[in-house]
Formats: C-alpha cells, sequence, structure tokens
C-alpha cells in the first residue's frame, strides 16, 4: 500500500495500528493453523533457531548466555531450556575453539530435523493464513516482514555475553 496517497490522518492510524497488530500476532496461535504444535515444541524451537542462526558477531559462539540474551529470559529459564533440548536430542555441547572453559551449543542432526520440520509447518500455516491474498500481496508482505526483522536485528546493541 502506498501511503503517499493516504491521508495524513489514515496513515498515521495505520502506523498506530501497528503496535496492537503485532501483539494479536504474538498471542495469537497462527502456528497452530493446521496442526496443533505443542507448546514444548515451540519453545525448543526458539532455541533451535538462535543455536542455528549462530553468531550475531565474528568469533563469537553460542553459549546457553547467548540464547537467554537473545530470547531475553534469565540465565536459569536459558539453562532449563537448553537442557530440555539436550536431553531431546535436539542440540549437544561441545568445547569452544576460542576458548576451551567454555561452552558451546551445536545442532545434532535431529536438531536440524526438528527446525526443518517446523519451517515446513509455518509455510504450510502462511500458506492457509494467506490463502486469499493475491501472490503479488503475499510475496510482497514476506518480502517486507523479512525486511523488518532484519531492520530490527541490526538495531539491536551488541550486548551478548564474549
Amino acid at each position: 500500500m502506498d501511503t503517499s496517497t493516504q491521508s495524513p490522518t489514515r496513515a498515521a492510524e495505520l502506523l498506530d495500528a501497528v503496535g496492537p497488530a503485532f501483539s494479536r500476532l504474538r498471542r495469537s496461535a497462527a502456528l497452530n493453523v493446521e496442526k496443533k504444535v505443542p507448546r514444548k515444541d515451540l519453545t525448543r524451537t526458539l532455541v533451535l533457531n538462535i543455536v542455528q542462526e549462530g553468531p550475531g558477531r565474528d568469533g563469537q559462539e553460542i553459549t546457553v548466555g547467548v540464547v537467554g540474551e537473545r530470547l531475553a529470559v534469565d540465565p536459569s529459564v536459558a539453562s532449563r531450556m537448553v537442557s530440555d533440548c539436550i536431553s531431546c536430542g535436539y542440540l549437544v555441547r561441545a568445547a569452544s575453539q576460542h576458548d576451551g572453559r567454555r561452552t558451546i551449543l551445536q545442532l545434532t542432526d535431529e536438531g536440524e530435523k526438528m527446525l526443518a520440520g517446523f519451517r515446513k509447518h509455518q509455510r504450510s500455516a502462511y500458506e492457509r493464513i494467506t490463502r486469499d491474498w493475491p501472490d503479488e500481496e503475499r510475496l510482497e508482505f514476506a518480502r517486507l516482514l523479512i525486511k523488518y526483522t532484519d531492520s530490527l536485528a541490526a538495531l539491536q546493541p551488541s550486548t551478548e555475553p564474549e
């Protein structure tokens, strides 16, 4: 939508509605559109995605502390989340290549499979939610959502542990 052709009032109303829309999106069960995903698996994918995304800056390794920082949770919560993923066989602990005293996290083949299945589920949900949209709008929204999250990531201060 071209906001330059919108009245200033309408443009302001649209922009003011973005925050509440994000809140509804976060609260919604959008990923459970076709088939319910267990809450534990949703939580596990948060951790696995962070490990798969890898370092946020050169030389940084993914540790329990980094998981906690990226999820904005207490270290004890991050530790329990990581331990759960390890006990399910999705992650393993390994020695850091930079500091042998530090333990880093790595995805297992099972973790990779779990994420691949979840990505397939996410795409299916997106396609179902937007099934009545014109293809151009569906693809443009996907492009803009990715651009938005990339811009958001670029604005985040580098507060992750060394």
